[in-house]
């Protein structure tokens, strides 16, 4: 490995801003959201233009390349590179001026173009493009890409926005770019003039023409504008330190006209007819991309085609005459904001969900988004599926119909040598197709490694010369990003999965997605980034722990990257014992947010899971791990020494609490949580009928609903049994018979075979209890998960035998009986028929008691959907329970932050609290009186309680106690 201490040394004395040589700094930025993998020398976040000179100076003078970076969203490969990287997210992310009267921005390349557009939105201004990775792209990379997004029919690109631009040169110049030759290096001008007439001849005519150098902005017909010309260099040519860009007035009310179509092909061929209409975006997509088709019109294609107006009725007039005017075999209009967002949530998670084809296997970007003249779009798309076919690969292209731009991921084998080999002969192939057609190689996201190796099959052998001497003229060392547009590196060199083991890696986990390798579910990440987002909108979660912290390596993305690097090995060396990835993956919350939030299905809690298995096999682990990892152990123990009483005693005795946490590994500021001196069991065996109990489910009442079998998992058994008895008051109202899981494992034979009915047998049985796994697989400890879940299904054979729902209360056992035990246990059939037999509380009595009407409450609600029920178990059932009981209003998105074990363990306080401080604890402190504050977990519960000294309840006692006053007041009135 090349030494690099004396460049290092060298920038840490020039630049105020961090400069990181480190492992895990260069292991975050050697992927873009591209096919591509560059290994850095390190990384400098400059504070200011200053840093940036400095930088380049000390780069200059060693020789060593550098490339710029923002959100490192960029899917050709030009956000990676071998020298020094230059992240702008860090400090250089700021919005210095915003002019309401000229319309205009000073904003520098760092700062995120959703944070642009909130504080734009109060002057009714905005920023006109709009990629769709809005949430987390920069406004330096979209000028170094020319990006556009789904609005340009009505305001362009990037660079039909920019007005000026302060640039560095690789040799300190600093330039002020704009028309008229305005801050033109020196030789550029005579460059130009000199090649008029190929500026004028060379380049085609298309909205969405990005691939080369925009050298034909320099015409003096079109205000010879070295501003526009720079945009879509990707960070060739100069390094931008700010920009003054231009905003566009926004409609004041949009409509959404959902135009669907027989197939792409129509659709395409009817995008460019509805251009004189003037809509704000004319977007497309088939059914091939969209996994769930509910809410769309009925067909093969849509259109989104989004209108503007005034008012909300001249919107939508003009959606309606946009319908109108298309020949459609179906439509949809939409004027309610939410549910256009719920629509556009489809289109814009595309770069994401595009990665897997509809059968689970992958897909990559390297062709993802030529454009053609819209008019030729239709018979484009023919000839793409015709090439796709002959090839033997599948697409799914969608993207911006009105401007004749498509994105596509293709089942590219990137693989094997003969892989790859395809993927270089379709490319090739491809770009004379899309020449013939009279369009671009890039139609957004740039040439990059991916397509600058073709440019001249586009332009020619002429222009691309022109292109080098272009580069020459701006960056004559070759220093800024080489290898991208101008003398580019191949595009089939540099690979990323190139790098990966040859075989596959043991692991623990199932991993069901992909085919039981973790090398391909660390390959899901695709470095779209919606983790990175700021802020949790709407019901999101993923990824709290990057909202809290703004690192990348707190990102799902920044811990998929270094797990990337673990299995390939080059920076990271010591595999499953590395210490980058464990810290790494410290501040990871098993929230399992990412695992519906992330476009790919990411599943960091369980690759997280993985690694704790392996990292400390054979190893002392933490005392934390320890202490909570064993919960339900120790709590079982505390449970038949009938001790509760007396460790709920010295836990209130400051100095032994104290003492108690430090031995356990528990944050000092955390309180330690009462235990029940009665657990639900107890209370359950006290009302249970005599003579009931051989080890299999004995419902208490003979009523003539279902049976349901009511998990007691080690929360509700020991630390909120009211929860467990508040459900079995509902439940029995609602006129189910409820039942408890066996607890009697019969010692030889076979396991709780629900058959052994002899006393001697029953003598001989020992005690045991069903348990989740939970704390056990949130640690790490698979092999002691796996036991304890073996045990589980022994004892619980009765009940999948009698086929009978078996309802768990508390959502993160739910969650872990859902997901982790089948995964976990992926060759136990049984497992599977455990998890779907879970129901949560509210799809017990949806599915079981649908006539069951809920006493009327009629109070306001607050809190926080549980993260796993929103990440993998659904509320559906939730909402519509909360409606039929007049619980009224909307639970907050985000993380609670204590998630289980997380927010106890040393060291984790201020990221749990800045979690709850998110979402849940304003949403609870700004609640009107008689708010009803629910929280079904027992972590989100404890959150409340000890940051809010707020009293949170499960859905099961707020229904109970309405029907305990139901009663007394039926008594009353009696």
């Amino acid at each position: 490995m090349t030494d690099h201490s004396d460049l290092e040394a060298e920038l840490r004395g020039a630049v105020r801003g961090e400069v990181g040589f480190d492992t895990t700094s260069r292991a975050l930025v050697t992927m873009d959201a591209s096919n591509y993998r560059r290994v850095p020398a390190g990384v400098v976040a400059p504070r200011d233009a200053d840093d940036v000179a400095a930088a380049l100076e000390v780069c200059r003078t060693r020789g060593v390349p550098v490339v710029a970076r923002g959100g490192g969203t960029s899917i050709a490969g030009q956000a990676t590179g071998a020298g020094v990287v230059l992240d702008f997210t860090r400090h250089m992310n700021g919005l210095l001026e915003l002019d309401p009267g000229t319309r205009t921005a000073v904003v520098q390349p760092g700062l995120v173009l959703d944070r642009l557009q909130e504080a734009a939105a109060p002057h009714g201004l905005r920023f006109g493009p709009d990629p769709s990775t809005h949430s987390r792209c920069t406004l330096g990379g979209m000028i170094g890409n020319n990006s556009c997004g789904s609005h340009s029919v009505a305001w362009g690109t990037t660079a039909d926005s920019v007005r000026e631009l302060s640039v560095l040169t690789a040799r300190g110049h600093r330039l002020r770019l704009g028309r008229d030759w305005a801050g033109a290096p020196d030789g550029l001008r005579e460059l130009a003039q000199g090649e008029l007439a190929r500026l004028r001849t060379g380049f085609p005519e298309l909205p969405r023409r990005i691939s080369g150098y925009a050298l034909d902005a320099l015409l003096p017909e079109k205000g010879a504008d070295v501003a526009r010309s720079f945009c879509g260099s990707e960070g060739t040519l100069g390094i931008l330190t700010e920009a003054v860009v231009q905003l566009v007035r926004a409609p004041r009310a949009r409509a959404l006209a959902v135009l669907a179509y027989g197939d792409e092909s129509a659709a395409a061929e009817a995008a460019a007819g509805l251009l004189p209409l003037g809509p704000l975006t004319v977007e497309g997509m088939a059914a091939d991309l969209v996994r769930s088709p509910a809410g769309l019109p009925k067909g093969g294609a849509w259109l989104f085609v989004e209108t503007g107006g005034e008012s909300a009725a001249e919107a939508r007039a003009r959606a309606e005459d946009v319908v109108r005017a298309a020949d459609v075999i179906d439509s949809l209009v939409v004027t309610d904001p939410a549910a256009q967002r719920t629509l556009w949530r489809i289109r814009e998670d595309a770069s994401g969900t595009a990665t897997r084809m509809p059968d689970g296997s992958e897909a990559w970007p390297g062709w993802e988004d030529c454009a053609v003249p819209p008019a030729r779009l239709g018979a484009y798309l023919r000839d793409f599926r015709a090439l796709l076919s002959a090839h033997g690969l599948r697409g799914t292209p969608y993207g911006h119909f009105g401007d004749g731009c498509i994105h596509v991921r293709i089942d590219f084998d990137l693989l094997t040598e003969a892989g790859v080999g395809r993927f270089r002969r379709f490319s090739e192939e491809l770009a004379d197709l899309v020449v013939e057609h009279g369009g671009s190689l890039s139609g957004e996201h740039g040439d990059g490694q991916a397509r600058a190796e073709l440019l001249p099959r586009m332009y020619g052998a002429e222009t691309v010369r022109l292109f080098e001497r272009a580069k020459a003229v701006w960056d004559p060392d070759d220093l800024l990003n080489p290898g991208m547009l101008v003398r580019p590196s191949p595009l089939d060199a540099n690979l990323r999965f190139s790098v990966l083991p040859g075989k596959p890696v043991d692991v623990a986990f199932g991993y069901p997605a992909d085919e039981g390798d973790f090398r391909a579910a660390v390959r899901r990440c695709v470095g779209v980034a919606k983790c990175r987002t700021t802020t949790a909108s709407g019901p999101a979660v993923m990824c709290p722990s990057f909202r809290a912290t703004g690192e990348e390596e707190h990102s799902t993305r920044g811990r998929a990257r270094l797990l990337h690097e673990m299995l390939a090995g080059e920076l990271v060396t010591d595999g499953w014992r590395s210490t980058e990835v464990r810290d790494a993956l410290d501040l990871c919350l098993s929230c399992k947010g990412c695992r519906s939030d992330c476009p790919v299905g990411v599943d960091m809690a369980t690759y997280k899971a993985e690694f704790l298995h392996h990292h400390y096999a054979g190893r002392r682990r933490p005392a934390a791990h320890l202490a909570m990892g064993r919960l339900p152990q120790w709590l079982r123990w505390v449970a038949a020494t009938r001790t509760a009483p007396l460790l709920n005693a010295l836990a209130s005795v400051r100095p032994l609490a104290q003492a108690g946490k430090r031995l356990g590994g528990i944050a000092a500021e955390r309180g330690i949580p009462r235990l029940a001196t009665r657990t639900f069991t107890g209370w359950w065996r006290g009302r249970r009928p005599a003579g009931g109990g051989t080890g299999g489910p004995v419902p208490w009442g003979s009523g003539p609903g279902d049976l349901v079998v009511l998990w007691p998992d080690t929360f509700t058994e020991h630390l909120s049994p009211a929860v467990g008895r508040a459900a079995v008051r509902v439940l029995e109202a609602a006129g189910l018979r409820v039942a408890l899981p066996p607890t009697l494992l019969p010692r030889g034979g076979r396991i709780a075979d629900g058959r052994t009915r002899s006393a001697i047998a029953l003598l001989a049985a020992r005690r045991a209890r069903v348990c989740c796994g939970l704390t056990y697989i949130s640690t790490g400890q698979l092999d002691r998960a796996r036991t304890v879940l073996r045990r589980t299904l022994d004892l619980m054979e009765p009940v999948l035998r009698a086929g009978a729902p078996v309802v768990v209360l508390e959502p993160s056992c739910a969650a872990a009986l859902r997901t982790d035990l089948p995964e976990l246990l992926h060759e136990d059939p049984r497992a599977a028929r455990l998890a779907s037999a879970v129901v949560t509380f509210a799809e017990a009595l949806q599915r079981h008691a649908p006539h069951w009407s809920p006493p009327a409450v009629e109070r306001p609600v607050a809190g926080q959907t549980h993260c796993h029920q929103h990440a993998v178990l659904g509320d559906a059932p939730d909402r519509r329970l909360r409606a039929a009981a007049g619980l009224t209003g909307e639970l907050s998105g985000g993380c609670c932050g204590l998630a289980g074990n997380f927010g106890f363990e040393k060291g984790h306080f201020e990221v749990s609290r800045a979690c709850a401080e998110e979402q849940l604890l304003p949403s609870v402190r700004d609640a009107p009186e008689q708010t009803v504050i629910l929280a079904d977990g027992f972590s989100c519960r404890t959150q409340l309680e000890q940051l809010a000294g707020v009293r949170g309840r499960h859905l099961a006692e707020v229904l109970a106690e309405a029907l305990e006053g139901q009663r007394r007041g039926s008594e009353e009135a009696g």
